[in-house]
């Protein structure tokens, strides 16, 4: 695992010492030497090492990581830029479309996003392969609810997405009252008709930066497969 090392490092430290921790990491150590886990050990802090602490202004709280080959990079609803655009993400991008009239593009790679400042944290961030929530319950949620509760403190305006029920469980976190927390069902093809479509989370979360008097977010993810 490539290890925190930016401003994340100082507020998380201490749940690197922690029984809970030291039983998880030995048990990932175990899970990637005898099995195939995603994403590759040195993704699995990406959403971290992309968005430092201070530049943090969006959090966008998925569940665990993609469970197919080559998907997971470390980001919720993320994928590598020549993997199929998966479900979820097809409806995140309609929204957006409808939102603020961005183009679908032809990748999933979100990774402009997190450079801007927008978390794209999983919940549980290792899966094995094909095992959908397998990871579930072996410490991951304590450690990224310790980074919940380390942003709820953060002084100054920040927008939490919660788009589902898993997510929608870490309001009871979000106590701050500088912080704009946005609310909608799950962009899966299950439940994105109850409620996701037309919920203009990119519009809205623009709208607060701008009135706390930061740079908005450009959600537009640009074409990578032009001339393939």
């Amino acid at each position: 695992m490539a290890p925190i090392s930016n401003d994340w490092l100082e507020p998380l430290k201490g749940e690197f010492s922690k029984p809970y921790y030291k039983k998880l990491h030995e048990k990932i150590l175990e899970e990637y030497n005898s099995r195939k886990i995603f994403p590759a050990a040195d993704d699995i802090f990406n959403a971290f090492h992309l968005t430092p602490l201070s530049e943090v202004k969006v959090v966008i709280l998925g569940q665990d990581p993609y469970h197919g080959d080559g998907q997971a990079h470390g980001l919720c609803f993320s994928v590598k830029p020549q993997v199929d655009i998966p479900p979820s993400l097809v409806n995140i991008y309609q929204e957006l479309h409808d939102d603020l009239g961005c183009y679908i593009p032809d990748n999933g790679y979100l990774v402009k996003w997190a450079q801007q400042g927008v978390l794209m944290l999983n919940t549980v961030l290792t899966v094995r392969a094909h095992a959908a929530n397998s990871h579930r319950g072996i410490g991951w949620e304590e450690f990224t609810d310790a980074a919940i509760r380390v942003l709820n403190e953060q002084d100054r305006p920040i927008v939490f997405i919660l788009w589902g029920k898993p997510a929608q469980t870490k309001k009871k976190m979000l106590n701050n009252s500088s912080h704009l927390i946005l609310e909608a069902p799950h962009p899966s093809p299950l439940s994105a008709y109850r409620g996701f479509f037309g919920s203009k989370p990119f519009s809205k979360t623009n709208a607060f930066l701008k009135e706390s008097g930061l740079e908005e977010i450009d959600w537009q993810i640009e074409n990578v497969r032009t001339g393939d």
